[in-house]
């Protein structure tokens, strides 16, 4: 049986009706751009994950670098983000002319390491990045106490973790701004790009509103250099029809990663990884190697809402995550490697500071271990079983 990494149409499909009725509404009224779609949605993404303002905009890119423009982020200014992640992410500081320096992560829930974090701060920082990344918070209280102390904003970068928890606070409101992308193969997926920028500050809200209209208010007096950051009437349109399931297509992410945990837990070799190890490699690959670990899966902490954008696996020991990948793609089973070049690996920033591109190293072995397989909600119990199937083969033969 074929097991596809995501299938967006068993989602979109049963939907049919609904999405061409938004269509039809809009076609009808003719207002494509901040039409009235656009303030329902930004209402009930803002009443999702708990702020006071959202702005909807062109995607999750654009909504990193609104954030950055917004907080006066420009040249020379650094910016603390972790080396694995998108590119978008310090992409967006690059476009700016400011600097990414790359901090190292947890090799628990992948997410920034706050000691190193701690440890590459200048006089020229301005700004951290934190990435929830695959679906689950990174460690945010000490995150926003470290800028705090430091005279830094905070971006969450959300798009992989819209409608996750950190201790009971939404991921992307606890910073002074959130960023979230709607890109069709995220849990919100939409049509074709668009994202989403969410604060709780008024000042910074109404900033960023102008400034998504190329600096101008009102209409055709330009008091500062903006962007054209909106996001079309259409998209809002339909992924307010997806956004009232959102709660449901979660829970199927969840009940998917829960039957994975347990079955692959069964398999010699398999165990995983133990939040009591966060942040200290040393003391995990003690524990690993007197389990005999072959294949680490992944765990959300019990503080954390995970949503799992991706359920990651470590697979352990030199070629063995290629050998793995190659094995179930052989069978069918779709599944990527999120990510195998770190951020600070990629040519474009080799001309960095030195200062930018050290002390990455578990990101760096995250890049050789690293597997994604199938998560979305719609997987049938058989295509699970299967992976699972393609999974045990491998480790018996």
């Amino acid at each position: 049986m074929s097991v596809p990494l995501l299938d967006v149409n068993a989602q979109n499909h049963p939907l049919e009706s609904e999405l061409q009725a938004a269509f039809s509404r809009v076609l009808q009224h003719g207002r494509f751009i901040m039409g009235p779609e656009m303030e329902t949605f930004e209402k009930e993404i803002a009443d999702m994950v708990g702020v006071k303002h959202a702005l909807a905009v062109s995607s999750g890119t654009d909504a990193l670098l609104l954030a950055l423009m917004a907080l006066d982020i420009g040249p020379g200014d650094e910016v603390l983000c972790p080396a694995f992640t998108f590119f978008a992410t310090a992409g967006a500081v690059s476009r700016l002319g400011a600097v990414p320096v790359f901090t190292d992560i947890c090799p628990i829930c992948f997410n920034m390491d706050v000691n190193d974090a701690r440890a590459k701060i200048t006089p020229r920082t301005k700004a951290i990045i934190p990435v929830h990344l695959f679906g689950q918070c990174a460690d945010m209280d000490p995150i926003l106490a470290l800028a705090q102390e430091k005279g830094l904003r905070v971006i969450e970068d959300g798009a992989q973790a819209i409608g996750s928890t950190y201790k009971g606070r939404g991921c992307g409101s606890m910073g002074d701004f959130g960023a979230y992308s709607f890109f069709p193969s995220k849990n919100l997926g939409g049509f074709g790009d668009g994202g989403m920028l969410v604060t709780n500050d008024d000042a910074l809200a109404e900033f960023a509103r102008v400034l998504r209209v190329h600096g101008s208010k009102p209409k055709y007096y330009h008091h500062y250099v903006g962007g054209n950051f909106r996001m079309d009437t259409l998209q809002c349109a339909l992924l307010s029809v997806k956004v009232k399931r959102y709660g449901e297509y979660t829970a199927q992410r969840q009940a998917n990663a829960a039957h994975y945990t347990e079955a692959l837990s069964a398999l010699p070799g398999v165990v995983q990884a133990d939040p009591s190890h966060c942040k200290c490699t040393t003391t995990q690959d003690a524990w690993l190697e007197g389990q005999g670990a072959r294949i680490v899966l992944p765990v959300g902490y019990v503080h954390n809402t995970h949503i799992w954008n991706q359920y990651t696996l470590r697979v352990i020991g030199a070629g063995q995550r290629d050998s793995l990948r190659d094995h179930l793609q052989k069978a069918g089973i779709g599944c990527e490697i999120y990510y195998p070049l770190t951020l600070d690996q990629q040519p474009c920033f080799a001309d960095l500071p030195e200062a930018s591109l050290t002390g990455c190293e578990v990101s760096h072995r995250m890049a050789q271990e690293v597997l994604s397989i199938p998560i979305y909600g719609e997987l049938t119990e058989a295509q699970r079983n299967e992976v699972i199937a393609g999974i045990a083969a491998w480790l018996s033969a």
